[in-house]
């Protein structure tokens, strides 16, 4: 199975020593709360959780907590269903046919909460200064919204 990315790729590389390690899930999870906002979750996964992704949709659990507690820190292929895995594939990488032509995500997220982008890579110390909050979550989800109806409009046209 893919594994998208991994909190512990963030917190256990170049952090932030005064942040708490959760700060290396927060654009993990932001993502992840788009795809269980537009049911993108495994079904498996969506009825063994019924009830945690429950409160994703209606904010009372971030996307992160989810992540951290229920995916052990992990954006993984197995926990996404087809069309979830689909589009993240193409938006989660900066080389795919679709993130040329248009953006990945982590061009997005660095656009929205203007990190500063240092010789092809994101400025650490504040990507991970990024708050994992509905605030911040509200400014990047019409971002990713519009990426997904690029997304849908180039591959309909295939």
């Amino acid at each position: 199975m893919t594994k998208y990315d991994d909190a512990s790729w963030h917190y256990e590389g170049d952090f932030p020593a005064d942040l708490p390690p959760e700060h290396g899930a927060t654009h993990m999870g932001m993502l992840l709360t788009w795809c269980i906002q537009n049911d993108f979750l495994a079904q498996e996964l969506s009825e063994e959780l019924a009830d945690e992704v429950q409160a994703v949709k209606n904010r009372s659990l971030t996307g992160t907590s989810f992540l951290l507690t229920h995916c052990d820190g992990k954006l993984m292929e197995e926990d996404l269903n087809e069309k979830g895995n689909a589009f993240i594939r193409d938006y989660y990488d900066d080389e795919t046919v679709f993130a040329t032509k248009f953006q990945d995500y982590f061009s997005d997220y660095a656009q929205v909460f203007d990190i500063s982008i240092n010789e092809e890579y994101l400025d650490h110390n504040q990507l991970y200064r990024v708050e994992n909050t509905w605030s911040n979550y509200d400014l990047l989800f019409p971002i990713i919204q519009e990426r997904f109806a690029q997304w849908q409009s180039l591959y309909s046209q295939e």
